[in-house]
């Protein structure tokens, strides 16, 4: 399609065709323009080019509309010369396919209507414009029903293993109670039997005491008629004599059922303690701290306040009942991944840090410069108990704090490379375990 000589006729002498707002054209608008002019560039007469515009005049269409749109925008806008000239090269070339029509693309429509000053350019922009607009929103729209059905979806599986952990929680409940009422009844058994021995130790010694009796009387007798019946006081010497062993037979039977008895009733607290220490562990129950000798003046645990170098010294070190790892955040990450970001490095750290409290059930505590922190702290893994420092507070004094706070006797071992603090902590008899010791260790699977 030719341009009329009334189009051309019709544009603004000003640089500003149809009153259009060229700064505030919505950016797919932008876009269609800046291409149009670019494709039309590249078939002008090299005179025919602005000055502005013969630097991107070699580049390929693509290439100069990404490259040199906000130039040829510019001319676009100030030139109306430059306007006639790209729309000429569109209906000499490629007639139809650049009209300002109603029936066309609202896109092709709007440019078109832009550059050939059409005095309706500033509606079909504003269609164009709202167009765009709900394109945004129906997009907007489709994303948030799509994370809406993520949520549902997530929600749904979190209801059903919270059902299938309450099950779990039951049936666990049920078998401990049943556990304990036969640790219960098999007590009471036990219990019966003990009393029966001792009866049975009661009446033996009752017997005891009723032989001695007797034969006391018979001795007596014996002794009495010695002179006249010597014969017969051997033989009740000898009757007593045998009797006398079976006293003492009586008393070895006794004693031997008493020890059995014992052993049994031993057996049973024993098993009665290891089932409480069973469910101590299963119900996650404290008790763990240190021991009355662990907090004795004037003394120390062999090897308290010495460095640990090696992994496999880290390795033994956690195996240590009741140790605290206290953590110098911002140290050990910085240590370990410093190309990532603050934040990131304090994530990845404590994910780590809670798959070893995981491994290893050791207390883990990781403090962090809350000066540096500029979003929300992340929550803490499982087992993994999180610190900031306040305002004007470092990170190596709350660690000296936490370390002095912990009683004498306990093993608390600290990681970090600040030599300082490492003096400070071991002035506690605290163990010092450099920074890349750590980070070795939670790269190991």
């Amino acid at each position: 399609m030719t341009m009329s000589a009334s189009r051309a006729d019709s544009r603004d002498t000003d640089g500003v065709p149809g009153g259009v707002d060229w700064p505030g054209l919505p950016e797919p608008l932008r876009a269609r323009l800046a291409d149009a002019a670019a494709t039309a560039l590249s078939g002008m007469e090299a005179a025919d080019v602005p000055h502005v515009l013969r630097r991107i005049a070699g580049f390929t269409p693509a290439k100069r509309a990404k490259l040199g749109g906000p130039a040829l925008l510019a001319e676009l806008a100030g030139s109306s010369a430059f306007r006639a000239a790209v729309m000429a090269w569109w209906d000499e070339h490629r007639p139809g396919e650049l009209v300002a029509d109603e029936a066309a693309d609202p896109l092709t429509n709007a440019a078109a209507a832009v550059l050939i000053g059409d005095p309706h350019a500033a509606d079909a922009v504003a269609a164009t414009a709202r167009r765009v607009e709900v394109g945004e929103v129906k997009a907007e729209r489709d994303t948030l029903l799509s994370k809406v059905d993520k949520l549902t979806a997530e929600m749904e599986r979190l209801r059903g293993e919270l059902t299938e952990a309450r099950a779990q929680v039951r049936e666990a409940g049920q078998q401990r109670e049943a556990e304990f009422l036969h640790l219960r009844r098999r007590l009471s058994e036990q219990g019966a039997t003990l009393r029966g021995a001792l009866d049975a130790r009661t009446a033996a010694e009752e017997q005891m005491a009723a032989l001695r009796a007797e034969t006391q009387s018979r001795i007596a007798a014996a002794a009495a008629e010695c002179e006249r019946e010597r014969g017969r006081a051997e033989a009740e010497r000898r009757r007593a004599d045998r009797a006398a062993a079976e006293v003492a037979a009586a008393r070895q039977a006794a004693r031997e059922a008493r020890q059995a008895d014992e052993t049994r009733l031993a057996l049973l607290v024993d098993t009665l303690g290891g089932a409480v220490a069973g469910l101590r562990r299963e119900l996650a129950l404290g008790g763990g701290g240190p021991r009355p000798a662990d907090l004795v003046a004037g003394a120390q645990a062999a090897g308290s306040g010495t460095r640990v170098d090696t992994v496999p010294g880290l390795d033994a070190l956690l195996a240590v009942p009741t140790l605290h790892l206290v953590v110098d955040g911002y140290n050990v990450s910085k240590t370990g991944y410093p190309e990532l970001t603050l934040a990131d490095q304090r994530s990845r750290l404590i994910t780590q840090l809670g798959a070893l409290a995981a491994r290893t059930r050791v207390e883990i505590t990781v403090v962090f410069d809350g000066a540096g922190v500029m979003a929300a702290p992340p929550r803490g893994a499982r087992g993994v108990r999180v610190l900031f420092s306040e305002p004007g507070v470092l990170a190596d004094d709350v660690i000296r704090s936490i370390v002095a706070a912990e009683p004498h006797g306990r093993p608390v071992a600290v990681v970090t490379a600040d030599r300082a603090v490492v003096n400070s902590i071991r002035a506690y008899g605290a163990y010092a375990v450099p920074s890349a010791v750590l980070v070795t260790r939670l790269g190991r699977p």
